[in-house]
């Protein structure tokens, strides 16, 4: 058993207008805070990886952590997950980039579906045989 530590990351590509009202509306829809609720459904998400993903290990987490930033041209959320066990928390992280971009597009689809999910990828891990840093 190691520390355990993996980043993902997913970037969206959002219309000048819903970037706009989001920022105009301090990131509120009609549906609420949008990056609130993105930042929970995210760690939601990851918790519950096991269960989204044939043969994922359950794994108690220790932390895990959504940051949104907003860029120009959309946004980048950051899904950081750390655990002490066997085997790695890549699809974690993965899986909790993923759940908060698609709770985003959920919450804002009603002011635009040009919304996009551009990629998603692992940024980087640690611990286990190999540590593993995008380029």
């Amino acid at each position: 058993m190691t520390a355990r530590i993996a980043v993902a990351q997913a970037r969206m590509r959002v219309p000048r207008a819903v970037a706009l009202a989001l920022q105009k509306s301090g990131h509120r829809t009609n549906k609420g805070p949008v990056f609130d609720t993105a930042i929970i459904a995210g760690v939601m998400a990851a918790k519950r990886t096991h269960e989204l993903i044939p043969f994922c290990h359950p794994l108690a987490l220790e932390d895990c952590s959504i940051e949104i930033e907003t860029l120009r041209a959309g946004l980048v959320i950051r899904c950081r997950v750390s655990v002490h066990h066997r085997t790695g928390v890549e699809m974690e992280a993965l899986t909790g980039a993923t759940v908060a971009a698609l709770t985003v597009y959920d919450m804002c689809k009603a002011l635009s579906h040009d919304i996009e999910i551009t990629s998603v990828r692992l940024v980087e891990k640690s611990g286990g045989k190999r540590n593993v840093r995008a380029r």
